[in-house]
């Protein structure tokens, strides 16, 4: 599966790869920073809807539970499927119909955000509904990265893969703050945020359909590639090359992933913050992912080859886990007395732990593209992709079940598991 520099699938020319570059960065910008508008209001809002239901504290969480684990759900479903299409029909027409799909999604939910206590079932049905819909034409990320792929050089990859984490950082940054104004600002239109994330997806998607050229260099193989096949989807996870690779980034994904889905009960009982508080907080971890892949990996990934900078960004994703895990214990033996140090300590513990993650995200993605057959780069990219969505499932459901037992447990599992993600990538090989 090993490929030479020679058999690396054509690459567009120049002009036409830059411009596709561009055009993604872009795309996914527009598309998360919807995303990052819609996240932090959805579990207030279900909230809200469950309480007039009368549903027990079990069944409402569970409910948001659902809701917040539904988009993941999707992705992990729909990740290798996209990717997979879009090695036999091409990345353009997956990429706008992910876009088409955000629109929609974004869009119905606005529209039960607006919905009173009067119609809360309806409500939280379209919410999910919301949700899966997003998490679905969300799953089209492969294909983002298949793009990437297709448009650089095994030189370049890391680098190029580098751009989307950029893009997400972005997008994640200014979508909160979007959504802590609307709050701030217009309380009264709570569909607001919903219908503004469904007018950036959709001009997203017409910039695309203007100006996304097709980068998959079609024809080049005779086999017939249907847009399911499971046996060629696990092939994929035994494949020495690939599966090592994946493990990683799923094992270190669940780990992140319970940091995140734990953070905002964390920052509320720890630092007392609300929900304004909140959205600048998810903000600030995007400008410190946009900031990590936009400038620091992509400079050093000049000189540093991937598994260095994979090495890397285990020790740092482990440093943050620890440091987060050394605060948290802090505050609970000594609470008030470590107010004044509190949030300029706890900055740069989530600093260290999202420049870990972005470092080595992008480190994964290059090398797993690079190990695969250019023929098949967007159904291998999607099968990470994939088990990189099931890691955000568990990792918060495990993480929050470990929070009531004691603030600090979820990152000490964390930490824990990096050490065995530590072992793993030292057995990597370089190519």
């Amino acid at each position: 599966m090993n490929q030479s520099p020679n058999s690396e699938q054509e690459t567009p020319a120049p002009r036409s790869a830059r411009t596709a570059l561009i055009i993604v960065f872009l795309v996914v910008f527009i598309d998360l920073l919807g995303f990052g508008i819609v996240i932090p209001l959805l579990p207030r809002y279900a909230e809200e809807y469950t309480k007039p239901l009368n549903y027990s504290e079990s069944v409402s969480g569970l409910i948001i539970a659902v809701l917040y684990c539904s988009f993941s759900a999707m992705q992990f479903i729909f990740a290798p499927l996209w990717g997979r299409l879009s090695d036999r029909i091409g990345r353009r027409p997956v990429l706008l119909i992910g876009l088409a799909g955000s629109v929609l999604s974004y869009a119905a939910f606005g529209f039960a955000s607006e919905l009173g206590s009067q119609q809360a079932k309806l409500a939280l049905m379209f919410m999910f509904l919301a949700r899966c819909g997003a998490g679905i034409a969300g799953a089209t990320i492969a294909t983002a990265q298949a793009v990437i792929a297709d448009c650089t050089t095994r030189e370049n990859r890391s680098r190029g893969m580098a751009l989307i984490g950029a893009a997400f950082g972005i997008g994640f940054t200014f979508g909160p703050l979007i959504a802590w104004a609307g709050v701030s600002l217009a309380p009264q239109y709570r569909g607001g945020p919903g219908y503004l994330a469904a007018i950036l997806s959709l001009l997203a998607f017409i910039y695309g359909y203007v100006k996304l050229p097709e980068t998959r260099v079609l024809g080049k193989s005779g086999e017939h590639r249907s847009w399911l096949n499971l046996r060629r989807l696990l092939e994929t996870l035994y494949l020495p090359s690939i599966g090592s690779l994946v493990l990683i980034f799923f094992l270190a994904t669940f780990a992140f992933a319970g940091f995140e889905g734990t953070l905002s009960l964390l920052t509320q009982k720890a630092l007392g913050y609300g929900e304004k508080s909140n959205y600048l907080l998810f903000a600030y971890i995007g400008f410190m992912l946009m900031l990590a892949q936009g400038y620091f990996y992509r400079k050093l990934s000049k000189t540093w080859d991937e598994i260095r900078l994979l090495r890397t960004g285990l020790i740092l994703l482990f440093a943050g886990m620890v440091l987060i895990s050394a605060i948290t214990g802090f505050v609970e033996q000594i609470g008030k007395l470590a107010e004044s140090l509190l949030p300029i300590s706890f900055l740069f513990a989530l600093a260290v732990t999202v420049f870990g993650f972005a470092f080595l995200t992008p480190s994964v993605q290059a090398l797993i593209s690079r190990r695969s057959d250019p023929q098949r780069q967007g159904e291998v990219l999607g099968v990470n992709q994939s088990f990189s969505a099931l890691a955000r499932i568990l990792g918060p459901l495990l993480g929050l079940s470990l929070q009531p037992f004691s603030l600090i447990a979820p990152y000490l599992f964390s930490a824990g598991l990096l050490v065995l993600v530590a072992l793993l990538a030292q057995r990597l090989n370089r190519v």
